[in-house]
């Protein structure tokens, strides 16, 4: 890489690192470290909820989503502005009114200890995974890069994340989101000039010949339960994952416990209900607009470079049979895209729709093969975007969006390792083992937690960059625990329920989507948020009727 592109990045992290630290400079109590004194106006609030959202993993995972599937993916979070109106109304004012550093501390004032501490538990589980998917990300773009090893690209983004975080408060986190929602959203319409100025005929008529394909298709209103990306999985099954997310993940209910008001916390929830789903769909039509890139200016067969230097180096005959077959279909594809754009009727796009089904006929076989040399997972979405960046975009380019890259990466990890040592310290090493510690006691603390989650995320990081989309995965591994988190959190506001109800709910609600994943791996993780909460809640309503709601063991 051109060291003007390491000139940009190199600018760009100096000035958060730098600032960071700066912010962090005399936090002596956990409120200041924790919560940033909770002194945070709602706009950086809002802007560090979304830049949580925009992380690493959405500028590569759902640009290769876009790229692969097209636009269908925004569907998962139509949900996400009516969950946003509910927690405004109902868990933000219970939450910041209660002055809690965890939104779990709640769940014992209003059930017991054992319920605080299982739902705590369970987050840290889910975070953590998380975290690792989010380490994962910018390490898949130094792997294509470099053709490093992926667990060593994993460790050099963890290592100086871990350290940086260590030192960091949550304050830090939110006002290097700020800037990360800058330099994201500035490398995200860099890309869209570029490559709307590289296609060599109109958009409309390039975008004429990908809604052949199906990509641009948004809505898809049948009923599945094994169908991921729907109308109805998104109104239903996104709503509970994000009223769950949102509302009961200490990683962001830690930002609005930071806000100074109930009335600012609502309104940096409102600025993701109204910003979110444009930005969503800007990044998937960037992956749609890399698709016809790849259309009329044939890529790559294989995306990830290593596998596909391994594949040639030990299997040199299936390497050379597949690339003449690989060039033969896309060949064939251009001049069916170049029929498709030029000529109307829809006899050309079917044509092209069908050479290019022959063309992802073609790259699963590859796929396979890459998978059988290697030994690994060889799915290869992750890749799309890095290739795009570092081998056709102008000098500078590059730079700029792997400083978006790594910064979202740094940002990211910051709030969740942050999140996690807060849930970790608070929850379960004051409340069950230094309850009488001093402020100073409990930052030292809190530092060894977060140095401790990051190893763990670093561990993660390594597995999850191995199971195709790294959106689809961290969104996996929060389904697993989301609903059942969320099932409690609305007994809570129940008043005739109680901690037996709630606590025995909460196991009831776990095993239920353990059963469902792994008994019927077809239904799509979006359905288990609602099959966790629902279980989760009829359960507890069950086993408290007829008895008094149980006061908090304090």
């Amino acid at each position: 890489m051109h060291w003007i592109n390491w000139l940009i990045v190199a600018v760009y992290l100096l000035i958060v690192i730098g600032d960071g630290l700066r912010r962090t400079r005399g936090t002596k109590d956990i409120e200041g470290y924790f919560l940033a004194g909770r002194s945070l106006p709602w706009w950086a609030v809002g802007l560090s909820v979304m830049a949580t959202q925009l992380s690493a993993i959405t500028l590569i995972g759902t640009t290769g989503q876009g790229a692969t599937d097209g636009l269908r993916f925004v569907q998962f979070y139509f949900g996400l502005p009516i969950a946003m109106v509910l927690l405004g109304v109902t868990l933000v004012p219970f939450l910041h009114g209660a002055k809690v550093y965890t939104a779990y501390e709640y769940l014992e004032r209003r059930f017991d200890a054992k319920t605080r501490s299982l739902t705590s538990l369970l987050f840290l589980l889910s975070r953590g995974m998380s975290a690792g998917t989010i380490i994962a990300a910018p390490g898949v773009v130094l792997s294509a890069i470099f053709g490093w090893d992926l667990t060593w690209c994993v460790i050099l983004i963890g290592v100086p994340t871990v350290l940086y975080t260590v030192l960091g408060g949550v304050e830090a986190v939110a006002w290097a989101d700020v800037k990360q929602m800058v330099i994201i959203v500035t490398a995200l319409l860099a890309i869209v000039v570029v490559l709307v100025m590289r296609l060599p005929v109109p958009l409309d008529d390039a975008l004429r010949v990908a809604g052949g394909t199906g990509r641009l298709k948004v809505f898809d209103f049948s009923f599945s339960l094994t169908e991921t990306y729907t109308f109805w999985s998104g109104i239903l099954g996104g709503t509970f994952l994000m009223l769950s997310y949102f509302g009961t993940d200490q990683s962001q209910v830690q930002r609005y416990l930071a806000a100074r008001s109930v009335d600012e916390a609502r309104e940096s929830l409102l600025m993701s209900a109204y910003w979110k789903i444009p930005l969503q769909a800007l990044i998937l039509l960037i992956g749609v607009l890399v698709f016809l890139f790849y259309t009329f200016s044939p890529g790559p067969m294989l995306y990830n470079p290593r596998h596909d230097a391994m594949l040639r180096e030990k299997q040199p005959a299936v390497y050379a049979e597949l690339e003449s077959r690989f060039a033969a279909a896309t060949a064939g594809r251009l001049q069916a895209a170049q029929d498709a754009s030029t000529v109307g009727g829809t006899a050309p796009v079917k044509a092209f729709a069908e050479l290019d089904q022959q063309v992802n006929a073609v790259r699963k076989d590859a796929l396979d093969a890459a998978g059988a040399a290697t030994g690994e997972n060889p799915r290869d979405v992750n890749y799309i975007i890095p290739r795009l960046v570092l081998d056709h975009l102008p000098l500078g380019f590059a730079g700029v969006f792997l400083a978006a890259v790594l910064a979202a990466a740094m940002s990211s990890i910051a709030a969740e390792l942050n999140s996690l040592a807060t849930a970790s310290v608070v929850d379960f090493y004051q409340r069950w083992y230094k309850p009488e510690a001093s402020d100073a006691h409990l930052l030292r603390a809190g530092r060894v937690a977060t140095a401790l989650w990051g190893v763990f995320a670093m561990v993660v990081a390594g597995y999850a960059a191995t199971l195709g989309s790294l959106i689809e995965v961290v969104n996996r591994f929060g389904s697993f625990f989301y609903g059942s988190i969320l099932g409690v959190f609305l007994l809570a506001m129940v008043k005739r329920s109680n901690a037996l109800g709630a606590f025995v709910g909460l196991l009831a609600g776990m095993s239920a989507v353990a059963a469902v994943s792994f008994g019927a791996p077809q239904v799509s993780f979006l359905w288990h948020n609602v099959i966790g909460a629902v279980v989760v809640f009829v359960v507890g309503l069950v086993l408290s009727a007829g008895r008094a709601p149980a006061q908090a063991d304090n």
